[in-house]
């Protein structure tokens, strides 16, 4: 079936394809009713349906007698280490890690943290909490004390599991003593801490309230899983707020096993048994989703990448993953190509390994220019498919379904919008506009299962966040148009159209023509406060290795180049080249921070960013362009 029949048999009888949907996981009890809109504009699927996370993710593969499959392949260049562990062993070791959790006490409904860095038990402690019914929330790895004591205030949990350390290329990140901080800083304190000692640093145990990893689980009874109520949430995973006060995204049970279940045939097209990879990191959506959950839900063969994209050893470190591996499906973020571009320009290390198994490349999480996806289509001779989704959603809000067909990749555009998705574009008043108009991206409510629901004790916020401004939409915070065809072109974040002049321009529309330079390698455009025109965009420019050619010359192209292609109402006159740009550890550009560093603002440091140094080289280049510089 066609994705185009696919999305009308959807739209036909929404609830009914919804329930077909959930019969591809598990229920202990399957749901009679697909949707509760007893409350909407707050909505809840499969109310009545009982089900465990776990049981789909671990045990029904091993009943099913693919146990001696490999589960989870933990890939650390920066520790020199390749572990397989089989379904078999992971429901072992799951089963007894939850065992040692419920025998101190951890049961359904339970909120533990899990503060841990890109290792198999980082995934075996969420699905220990799905076994018994307990919520998980994940701290990203190496998150400030403060951070951290903040979401442990908010999630309350009743313990924390945490690493010892966490390794990047050159050091040593010290997880135990943040964690020590954090304790000290909150209010809400754990009953205990589980800690798993890395061989790289042991951290000191705090007496009656630390507990070793293996010392904890020594003799523990395995335990079963616990059924819970679709609608039970699975996690907590915290994302910024723009209060400063992170927003907790609840993830329910039954919608989460369902949508993610089917995205992994149907979106990335792999079948049970290959191997996907998710380069990301559990602390983020895209780690939770497509490292932790979908792959191992649909008996797929998940990798945990210990890495970076370039410095691990070098520029060829993913194709070796690939060809080790036998990746099938691979997904990353933009900015991980464009490292690699940035590195490797010619594509040099191409070549040096064999990526046959290699059907598809998708990339998330920020706009995808056309030149990376070109650089990157070039060099791996696969269809290159940019798809887009948020924290909130847990998972494609439009993309290009490959295992269904019948619609191809678009350039510049994330896709056409997947089953459960009514997206439209409208204006400021909240009416449709036509297509390629610049606009609001919303979604018509009720959003598909899987999605956030609520945010976690904050129902008040959730609304006024998302539901408030278009009723009858959940807003996505996105801007962007939609073609004749329906498909999606994601412009900015909403704060990212800027007004020059009285002329509502996307920065994102700016970015795609500078870095079709070819000596441009990575860029961002901000708008910043100017007296005359309201707006004005400025431009920062990362060159590609190995670029002698003056920085005054690139400029002055860059400028001509958005003059020539977007036209003099851009009034784009100001460019400066910059070594780097702050970013998040997901890789996404910190745009906001950059603007109020531009118009002279004092700055907090994100506690997401990068490299916190990073944000006086902006302040620099601000200054060489004649604005405040913070």
């Amino acid at each position: 079936m066609s994705y185009a029949e696919e999305y009308a048999r959807w739209q036909a009888d929404p609830e009914g394809w919804w329930l077909e949907a959930a019969r591809g996981i598990d229920w202990d009890r399957f749901p009679e009713t697909a949707l509760d809109a007893s409350n909407a504009p707050l909505y809840e699927w499969f109310p009545d349906g009982m089900v465990n996370t776990c049981w789909n993710a671990v045990d029904r593969h091993v009943e099913a007698g693919r146990g001696g499959q490999v589960a989870i392949i933990h890939d650390s260049p920066v520790t020199g280490v390749v572990h397989k562990i089989t379904y078999d062993e992971l429901r072992n070791r799951v089963a007894r890690l939850a065992g040692a959790l419920r025998a101190k006490g951890v049961g359904k409904g339970d909120r533990v943290v899990i503060y841990m860095p890109m290792v198999p038990e980082a995934l075996e402690a969420m699905l220990a909490c799905a076994r018994l019914g307990a919520i998980h929330s994940v701290v990203f790895g190496g998150f400030a004390s403060h951070e951290l004591a903040v979401r442990i205030d908010d999630a309350k949990p009743k313990c924390v599991i945490a690493a010892s350390c966490g390794i990047e290329p050159g050091r040593v990140v010290h997880y135990k003593p943040l964690l020590d901080g954090a304790l000290a800083e909150a209010a809400h304190q754990p009953e205990f801490c589980v800690i798993f000692q890395r061989e790289e640093e042991v951290a000191r145990l705090e007496p009656g309230r630390d507990v070793g990893w293996h010392a904890f689980q020594y003799g523990a009874e395995p335990a079963d899983c616990v059924p819970v109520e679709a609608t039970h949430p699975a996690y907590i995973l915290y994302t910024s707020g723009t209060t400063g006060q992170p927003k907790g995204v609840v993830r329910p049970t039954g919608g989460h096993l369902v949508a993610l279940n089917w995205t992994m045939k149907n979106i990335y097209g792999v079948e049970p048994g290959e191997v996907f990879w998710a380069a990301s990191d559990v602390g983020w959506v895209v780690g939770h989703s497509y490292i932790a959950y979908a792959p191992l839900i649909h008996g797929n063969t998940t990798i945990v990448f210990e890495g970076k994209p370039v410095g691990t050893p070098d520029a060829g470190t993913f194709w070796r993953v690939i060809q080790e591996h036998k990746v099938a499906a691979f997904f990353t973020a933009p900015t991980a190509f464009r490292a690699i571009k940035r590195e490797d320009p010619e594509g040099s290390h191409v070549g040096r390994y064999d990526m046959s198994s290699l059907r598809t490349l998708f990339l998330a999480g920020e706009r995808a220019d056309p030149d990376t996806i070109a650089w990157a289509k070039a060099q791996l001779g696969v269809p290159v498919i940019d798809h887009w989704w948020q924290t909130e959603t847990g998972w494609t809000i439009t993309g290009v379904p490959v295992g269904l067909g019948g619609a191809e990749p678009r350039m510049g555009s994330s896709g056409v919008p997947m089953p459960g998705y009514d997206v439209r574009i409208l204006d400021e008043g909240g009416h449709p506009v036509g297509p390629d108009t610049l606009g609001a991206v919303a979604i018509r409510l009720p959003l598909p299962p899987g999605t956030l629901p609520t945010l976690w004790n904050a129902e008040d916020r959730f609304r006024k966040s998302y539901l408030a401004h278009f009723p009858g939409y959940y807003e996505t915070g996105d801007a962007g148009m939609m073609d004749a065809d329906g498909y999606l072109y994601i412009m900015a974040r909403t704060d990212d159209v800027i007004n020059v002049a009285g002329h509502r321009l996307s920065t994102g529309g700016m970015e795609e023509v500078l870095a079709a330079h070819p000596d441009v390698a990575e860029c961002a455009v901000i708008g910043v406060a100017d007296d005359l025109k309201g707006q004005l965009p400025m431009g920062f420019l990362c060159l590609t290795k190995g670029v002698t050619r003056s920085e005054a010359e690139i400029v002055r192209e860059c400028v001509a180049l958005v003059r020539d292609q977007i036209g003099p109402v851009a009034a784009f006159k100001h460019a400066v080249v910059v070594d780097r740009l702050p970013k998040t550890r997901s890789g996404k550009i910190l745009r906001g921070t950059m603007v109020k560093i531009a118009d002279g603002e004092a700055v907090k440091t994100p506690a997401t960013i990068d490299d916190p140094a990073i944000l006086d080289e902006i302040r620099a280049a601000c200054r060489r362009l004649g604005y405040a510089g913070g």
